[in-house]
């Protein structure tokens, strides 16, 4: 972890900077659709082949929030974020189902936590999406660029279906940043869309190295959003830069577009990512329906519930 990065984010001032951030939006908090947490063990390793800069990474990413799971929870609720993710993903067949059990506990003991799942192309997988949708599962992961599987693959047919009709949102990670794989990029997700029109995918990241692209599929499809996690930083600007010439095109899609962070696993710290966002100059409205209401409109997270969820987090 770089020494500057850990100072601002162990700084006591970086929740009350956060805080106030919401705050001059006039919103109550701020709903994150992308951070993750996972089981000890696999965090570990993800953390791991960050730090080691494994191909799908290719550069320096220090962790910036390298703390034990009750920290970290702890963080976000201090940051005043009023629901979050625990994104989930495999990298190989026979591991979803566990992880899906893990996240539904984690839940269960984290009512500011959407219950999330996940997904893997296997024989297996109408069986345990059946059951996680059972059990209340309110967002999916997928993770084409780790998982290293089309998204388009048959095997993942009865799963797909079966979301859509339940109108589960999917947080899916397809875009070809920092490391292009076979089946990144918007063509598998077309066909994808093709199939399956109902399905509700947040693209991870905006789509980043290809956001012009996924915008011109979001225009195909009206079931696309977009998440905002690590694009507009110094990072990502270094690696897979937005181009100025489409912020009109960012402003259009406001409705379409949640926010998101990656946090724990960012090389910068919450508040700075949320600044810039709010460099983009897009206007406080445009703000409050991506840090906020869009979510909450996805979700069902009106207040009455989250003052819900948040008390039962407080227990």
């Amino acid at each position: 972890m770089c020494d500057d990065v850990q100072d601002r984010a162990e700084s006591v001032d970086e929740a009350a900077a956060v805080v106030a951030f919401h705050r001059s939006l006039g919103l109550p908090g701020l709903i994150d659709v992308h951070t993750h947490f996972m089981p000890k063990s696999v965090m570990d390793k993800v953390w791991q082949y960050f730090d080691n800069q494994g191909p799908l990474v290719g550069r320096p990413w220090p962790i910036t929030y390298r703390d034990d799971e009750a920290a970290r929870v702890d963080r976000l609720r201090r940051f005043g974020v009023r629901a979050f993710t625990s994104l989930i993903y495999p990298h190989r067949p026979e591991m979803a189902a566990w992880l899906n059990q893990w996240a539904a506990e984690f839940a269960a003991h984290t009512p500011d936590c959407l219950h999330t799942a996940t997904l893997y192309p296997e024989p297996t997988v109408g069986d345990y999406v059946g059951d996680a949708l059972a059990a209340g599962a309110q967002v999916f992961k997928a993770h084409v660029q780790v998982g290293g599987y089309d998204p388009a693959d048959q095997l993942l047919d009865p799963a797909w279906s079966a979301i859509a009709d339940a109108g589960v949102p999917v947080v899916i990670h397809c875009g070809s940043s920092p490391t292009a794989t076979a089946y990144t990029g918007p063509e598998p997700i077309a066909r994808l869309l093709s199939r399956h029109p109902r399905l509700q995918l947040i693209i991870a990241h905006m789509g980043m190295g290809q956001y012009r692209e996924f915008f011109d599929l979001a225009a195909r499809f009206p079931t696309i959003r977009f998440d905002t996690a690590v694009a507009f930083t110094d990072h990502a600007d270094s690696f897979a830069p937005f181009s100025a010439v489409d912020l009109p095109r960012l402003a259009d899609l406001g409705d379409r577009i949640l926010f998101g962070s990656d946090y724990p696993s960012i090389p910068y710290t919450y508040a700075e990512g949320l600044a810039g966002l709010a460099a983009l100059d897009l206007g406080a409205d445009w703000l409050r329906r991506v840090c906020y209401q869009n979510a909450a409109d996805l979700f069902g997270l009106g207040d009455d519930r989250l003052l819900v969820r948040l008390g039962a987090a407080s227990v």
